[in-house]
Parts: C-alpha cells; sequence; structure tokens
C-alpha cells in the first residue's frame, strides 16, 4: 500500500478562505432571498393599492363626466381638455361610439394585441376594466368604466390612463436599497467569516509555527496547555510526540557520538599497523600488495568517516563554537587550495575581495572549501576554478560567493537539494569512494556562520558549480 500524501489541488482554496467563502454565500443567500421576498411583498402591496386608489378615482371621474357631457350643445371634447385632462397619465371618452380626448392612445391601445381583453370589454360595454400596459413608451394603468344609464338616457364610456413612472421609480429605489442592503450583509458576513476563521485556526496556526521550529531544530519546541478540552487533547499529543523526537534524535546522536569515539583508539592501532605493512609492501608478492593497498584505501576512507560522524554528532549536541575573525578570503582560498594540493586551480577574485576583509570561522570554512575540492575530486574529473564574487542577499544585504567550479557532468535538478543531506549521493557518485558525509558537513558548517550553500550550473561549459554565500561584513 502506497503511503503517498494525496497532492493538493491548486484549484482548491485553503481552509481559512473556504470558510470565509461559506460564510460569504450563507450571508448572500440570505441578504438575496430577504431582499427578493421583501421586494415581492411590498411591490404587491404597492401595486395593489395603486390599483385600489386609481380605479375609484377613474369611477368618480366617470361619473363626474357623464354629468358634465349629458346636455344638449355640449362640446365634449373642449370639456375634457379644459377639465378632465390629468398633468399625467390620459383621458378619452366614447359617447354614442365617438370617442373624445386622448384618441392617439386609444387608437394604440387597440392596436396592442397585448391589451386584447381590455379592448374587448370596451367594446362589449363591460361595466370597468383594467390592465397594465406599455403605450407609446410609457407604463400606464389604464382603467375603462362605463356610466350606467340615468333618466336621460345617457351613457358614456370612461378610459383614464394612470401612468406607472413615480411608482416605478420608487420600485426602483426599493430595489436598489435591497441591493445594497444585500451587498453590505454579505460583506459584513465575509467579515465575520474571516474573523471567525482567525479565530478557529489561531491554534492550528500555533501547531503549525510549534511544527516548524521543531522541525528546524528547535527540539525543545513544546505547545502550551490550552483551556478547550478538545485543543488540549491536540497539544497533548503534539507534546508526546515532540518528546519522542527529541528523545530518538538525542538517543541517535549520543550513539553515533559513542560509537565514532570507541572506534576511534581501535583505527588508530589498525592504521598504525597497516602503514608499518605499506612500509615494507615492496617485500610482498604482487597479490599481497594489491590487497594491502585496498586495505589502506578503505581504512583511510573509515578513519575519515569516523571523524565525520564526530563532528556531525558535535554539531547535533549543539557543542560548536564559532570562532569568527575577519579574513581577506582571496588569500585564504588560495592557501586551502595549496594546502590540500590544488595549487593548480585558478582562484577568480573580483577587485573587492582582494581588500575586503569578511567576519568568517576559519576551521570551519577551510573544512567547507576542502570538502567541496575533495567531492569535485572524486565524483566530477576535478575542480576546474574557484570564484569569488560580491552579491545582495534578498535583504538587500552584502554577501559574498565562493564558487567551486568541476568538470563533471553537473548536477539534475532534482537532486541539487537532496545530495547535502547526510549519507545521499548523487546519481554519478554512488559506485565512488566516499563517507556521504561531506557535503552535509559543507551545510552545517556554513550555516552555522549565517550563510548557505547551493549547487547550480557553471555559467560556462558542462559541469557544476558549487556556492558558499556569506554574509559580508567590513572590518570596523
Amino acid at each position: 500500500m502506497s503511503s503517498e500524501l494525496p497532492r493538493r489541488r491548486p484549484w482548491l482554496l485553503g481552509l481559512r478562505a473556504r470558510i470565509t467563502v461559506g460564510f460569504s454565500l450563507l450571508g448572500l443567500l440570505v441578504s438575496v432571498g430577504l431582499a427578493l421576498i421583501s421586494f415581492y411583498l411590498t411591490q404587491q402591496q404597492l401595486l395593489g393599492n395603486f390599483d385600489s386608489t386609481s380605479v375609484g378615482v377613474a369611477a368618480s371621474k366617470a361619473r363626474l363626466v357623464r354629468d358634465t357631457l349629458r346636455g344638449e350643445n355640449v362640446n365634449a371634447a373642449q370639456q375634457l381638455k379644459d377639465n378632465f385632462t390629468p398633468e399625467t397619465g390620459f383621458v378619452a371618452v366614447e359617447i354614442d361610439g365617438a370617442w373624445y380626448g386622448d384618441n392617439g392612445k386609444i387608437n394604440l391601445l387597440a392596436a396592442d394585441p397585448k391589451a386584447a381583453a381590455l379592448t374587448d370589454a370596451i367594446n362589449r360595454g363591460n361595466a370597468s376594466g383594467r390592465q397594465r400596459i406599455r403605450l407609446d413608451g410609457k407604463d400606464y394603468l389604464v382603467v375603462s368604466i362605463v356610466t350606467p344609464a340615468d333618466k336621460s338616457k345617457f351613457t358614456a364610456t370612461y378610459v383614464q390612463g394612470f401612468e406607472l413612472g413615480g411608482l416605478n421609480k420608487t420600485l426602483g429605489t426599493l430595489a436598489g436599497s435591497l441591493a445594497a442592503g444585500a451587498t453590505i450583509a454579505t460583506l459584513g458576513a465575509a467579515g465575520i467569516g474571516l474573523w471567525t476563521s482567525r479565530r478557529v485556526l489561531r491554534p492550528l496556526a500555533r501547531v503549525s509555527d510549534a511544527a516548524s521550529r521543531l522541525a528546524s531544530g528547535g527540539l525543545d519546541t513544546r505547545l502550551k496547555d490550552e483551556s478547550d478540552p478538545e485543543l488540549q487533547r491536540l497539544a497533548t499529543s503534539f507534546n508526546n510526540m515532540a518528546d519522542a523526537v527529541q528523545e530518538r534524535i538525542q538517543r541517535e546522536a549520543r550513539f553515533a557520538s559513542d560509537v565514532s569515539h570507541e572506534l576511534r583508539t581501535p583505527l588508530q592501532t589498525l592504521i598504525g599497523s597497516i602503514e608499518m605493512l605499506d612500509a615494507r609492501k615492496a617485500d610482498l608478492p604482487e597479490r599481497s600488495r594489491q590487497a594491502l593497498e585496498l586495505l589502506v584505501g578503505q581504512t583511510k576512507r573509515f578513519h575519515q568517516m569516523v571523524l565525520d560522524l564526530l563532528e556531525i554528532s558535535r554539531l547535533d549536541a549543539g557543542a560548536a563554537d564559532l570562532h569568527t575573525e575577519p579574513v581577506l578570503l582571496d588569500q585564504f582560498v588560495s592557501r586551502v587550495a595549496s594546502r590540500y594540493g590544488y595549487a593548480h586551480v585558478p582562484v577568480i577574485t573580483e577587485a573587492t575581495w582582494q581588500h575586503q576583509p569578511v567576519v568568517v570561522d576559519r576551521r570551519r570554512l577551510e573544512r567547507a572549501l576542502a570538502n567541496l575540492l575533495g567531492n569535485a575530486e572524486n565524483h566530477a574529473g576535478g575542480p576546474v576554478q574557484i570564484t569569488l564574487s560580491g552579491a545582495s542577499d534578498y535583504d538587500g544585504m552584502q554577501v559574498v560567493h565562493l564558487g567551486v567550479e568541476d568538470a563533471g557532468p553537473g548536477v539534475v535538478e532534482a537532486e541539487r537539494d537532496r545530495i547535502f543531506e547526510r549519507f545521499a549521493r548523487g546519481a554519478t557518485a554512488r559506485h565512488r569512494a566516499g563517507t556521504g558525509l561531506g557535503l552535509a558537513l559543507v551545510h552545517e558548517h556554513i550555516q552555522l556562520q549565517g550563510g548557505r550553500v547551493w549547487v547550480e550550473d557553471r555559467p560556462t561549459g558542462t559541469g557544476a558549480r558549487f556556492v558558499i554565500e556569506l554574509p559580508a561584513e567590513e572590518e570596523s
């Protein structure tokens, strides 16, 4: 069964974002739902009131128009124009088949198929009718009233259109207000969701920070007690895990240190005996000389591994001390290269670093540089050149780059971080001699001085370039 963790899909939101979005959607749904219900109920109430008022006004005016127009020799058109034309809307009256007033609107009403029911009611002489309809670009409530015959046998069909512009404007203002309210409610819900997510996830953030410190080497990192029982269970479990990790790491470090220390005495005796045999190898048969040479090489490798393990044990135990001093790196690098048999390797230095000292730990930097040169010799065809140059880090601080370039095939992208782990080997070094601790020690020594180390492709030609970055401080 595979233990690989599922990959996080890049389009998925984080937990905090999902809580915030959930609150926002809930606020949006509730506010929009309430806004729609409120708008619908208010609209029906306003339209109902408008319809009732308009029908009452139309009925009253219809009787008044009948009383005004039933006399003889009455100019119906003039009377309607002078006395019954409203400021908004329109009025028309049908008497004995003839229409007076706003005949244009009546013609539009008759021609509009949507008003067929109202037109049919007017033509049939129904007592009353009403319909909302759009005429000539405006919305109207059209009411028709047929006045009953009186003693003079006079009847009239009164039609009045009440313009809905004011009501529509009111409803539009209401819709805008409700939309603004829904927006504010949604933003408020999003704010509450963000505040809630931060409060809810704050304990997880503390656990995450503690785990990061633990992973960075802070083995004494522990979580404080929580008042909530569920959170206390989490804190207790984390602290128990941290205790177990710290105990295991310390036990392994003590074991490696004890084993390495105990191996030094018998190893020194073995090396002394082998050196005596090596001094007299000319007296040995050919096959014995070959076996002795193999034994000498493996013993030296074993001795170097013990020394590396002791050094790493001291680093893990926190017993490493820094002894820093200003150093001119140009001269220092040349002396270290000559001391370890690489005097032929050119040192390319920017003019600044021939005169500007850098505060470093001599012993640790020498060990790191020697390991990089040895790594290039054993696994990459030998060092080609050493470079010294200046740069700026992410914070704009001045740093110095010490580069060791080799003639090998380079390091593939997937292995560039892993080769600095303990006992890790690159693809080109798996079948060659070495302890597997050289680059790990380089990383430890440089990190202890506030620097970092990485590998990249050579700027020119094939091969790899191992770069040590150290903070550059001028001598005060």
